[in-house]
């Protein structure tokens, strides 16, 4: 039986575990500044990127007439992330490796971290196809429609979608089904588990009984989900999950509580320590955001059934987000409220479409995504200010410790969806 066992037995360990991430985060952060300093130190320099996303733009030269160009968001192979123009006819693929000269600018240590803009000079494509491109070219054999195509390519390799498409997914409230999640992470460890358990214990009952099933099959599992991981250059909502997952199946393996709010807050300040660069992602925070309030749940109704639980929790989850959908992302739409069905139907969903793209059949659920594409949905831009998302944040950090702060998180995540449906009537 798992009990409250303490993860540090005194204030040695405790003041000890802080030093050694206060360490690491200090020295991640100067080779992050290192690398800054080594990008600002002369007016241009080399650097190899790769492509994740482009979009079309036009802008009305000051002869009046209309220009049109293409804007280039990359990752370099230093892990910084920045934005730059290149000519409409420059023909270059998403996940394609370039090699350009850059000019940064004056741009200080925030912008760097965050994400800037830089003029640029593209010198040479690299001609070799990376795994991810085949594998979107794969995935792009199975579909007549290159639109519904590029949707399967975001939901298996994580490329990026056409922002119209994004739109309209967050209009439908389904835009975090599509960008691979801990959500996604959770299915794809539940479904290695139920096909590792069978043959693993046939083999165990007759070759090696005196193995551990639970640490053989998280090994197996941790092993398979870090190879995605890494295959998709570690997105972060996905990097969280995993070392929340690896994080849990220690505390569990030591009979230390897992559903706590202090696995969380490890999981953050290990994250955090260790790539600096998270602090500034939305996906992180948001990812982070919808575990804390499912614990939040499981912590303050956890004398419910399991059933009523599992009923619940999808609710649960999708008010207490809506304030941050909203401010951040300011999508809304009568069809929005339907993603809680939407999620729930996902977890069968997303297996499925994986198994029927390996039988090379992977065609047959576009008909089902079309109709979805098709919806009218007849969305609002609604604004709301900041400051309510500060003032949110905090009564949902003070419910971990009161109830009636949960409630009053509770009760203004309402009023927001109130408010939502009557801006959209």
């Amino acid at each position: 039986m798992l009990e409250e066992v303490s993860l540090f037995n005194s204030k040695k360990d405790l003041f000890l575990a802080f030093f050694i991430t206060a360490f690491i985060a200090t020295y991640a952060t100067l080779i992050e500044y290192n690398n800054f300093k080594q990008l600002t130190r002369f007016d241009s320099n080399l650097v190899n990127a790769t492509l994740f996303k482009k979009y079309a733009k036009t802008k009305i030269s000051k002869k009046g007439k209309i220009k049109k160009y293409q804007i280039l968001k990359l990752k370099s192979d230093r892990g910084y992330t920045f934005f730059t123009s290149a000519k409409q006819t420059q023909k270059v693929l998403i996940g394609q490796k370039l090699k350009l000269e850059i000019w940064a600018g004056k741009i200080n240590f925030y912008q760097y971290m965050t994400g800037f803009y830089a003029s640029s000079r593209i010198l040479s494509l690299y001609k070799n196809t990376s795994l991810k491109q085949k594998l979107n070219s794969l995935i792009e054999q199975e579909h007549q429609n290159k639109t519904i195509s590029s949707i399967y390519q975001a939901l298996f390799t994580a490329t990026q979608l056409d922002s119209k498409i994004q739109s309209q997914f967050s209009s439908l409230g389904i835009s975090h089904l599509i960008a691979i999640s801990g959500f996604h992470l959770g299915v794809l460890s539940a479904l290695l588990f139920f096909l590792f358990k069978y043959p693993y214990q046939f083999l165990q009952q007759r070759y090696f009984p005196y193995r551990s099933y639970k640490v053989d099959s998280f090994i197996f599992i941790a092993i398979i989900l870090l190879s995605y991981l890494l295959f998709l250059d570690y997105p972060p909502s996905l990097l969280r999950a995993f070392v929340m997952l690896l994080i849990g199946f220690f505390l569990y393996d030591r009979g230390i509580k897992v559903v706590s709010q202090r696995t969380l807050l490890l999981t953050v300040i290990l994250l955090l320590a260790l790539f600096p660069r998270l602090l500034f992602s939305i996906g992180f925070w948001l990812s982070v955001s919808g575990v804390f309030y499912i614990f939040l749940f499981l912590i303050h109704y956890k004398h419910l059934s399991k059933i009523w639980q599992f009923v619940l929790v999808p609710f649960w989850v999708y008010i207490l987000m809506l304030p941050y959908s909203i401010i951040i992302f300011g999508n809304f739409s009568f069809y929005h409220p339907l993603s809680i069905l939407w999620t729930s139907l996902f977890t069968l969903f997303y297996p499925l479409s994986i198994f029927l793209h390996l039988i090379n059949q992977g065609d047959i659920l576009d008909g089902f995504i079309q109709n979805l594409l098709n919806i009218d949905t007849l969305s609002e831009q609604m604004t709301l200010d900041w400051k309510w998302l500060i003032i949110y944040v905090a009564t949902s950090l003070g419910a971990i410790y009161k109830k009636s702060l949960l409630y009053l998180s509770l009760f203004f995540a309402l009023i927001v969806f109130i408010y939502s449906i009557y801006e959209i009537t």
